[in-house]
């Protein structure tokens, strides 16, 4: 929620526990340092499952599940699966899942995080969000 940077993703013909621990598993992969972040899900079995309670202990981050009917807590990730469905998903028809997984990650990269402006971080984008939030530390150091 920080910069509404995607940080994690894992795509299967599945919800399965496996699909969301490898999602964690990209999140460390890709952003490094994960200790001490949130990861808010829903009540799904596949993020109550103790393969991934495991791994969010061996990233030393906490997780968050919403209540049942606190449609806010999720409004965020919701906004955002929105916005793939428009974009990506009804757009055309994939003939393979790699095809699609291909046309999902680029839109992530370059058009979710890279161009389009969010007004909750002041009309940035989150990746100039973000640099601008850690530029002064780069400064400092």
């Amino acid at each position: 929620m920080f910069s509404n940077r995607i940080v994690g993703y894992s795509i299967s013909d599945r919800m399965t526990a496996k699909l969301a621990v490898d999602a964690v598993r990209n999140a460390g992969a890709r952003r490094g340092e994960v200790a001490g972040c949130i990861l808010h899900a829903d009540r799904g079995c596949q993020f109550r499952s103790r393969a991934m309670a495991r791994e969010l202990r061996r990233h030393d981050m906490v997780g968050s599940m919403g209540r049942v009917g606190a449609a806010g807590d999720n409004a965020a990730m919701e906004s955002f699966w929105s916005l793939l469905q428009t974009n990506v998903l009804n757009q055309q028809r994939w003939a393979t899942r790699q095809e699609l997984r291909l046309a999902i990650v680029v839109w992530i990269e370059r058009k979710y995080h890279r161009q389009r402006a969010q007004d909750t971080l002041g009309g940035l984008t989150p990746i100039e969000f973000e640099a601008k939030l850690t530029e002064p530390l780069t400064l400092a150091a």
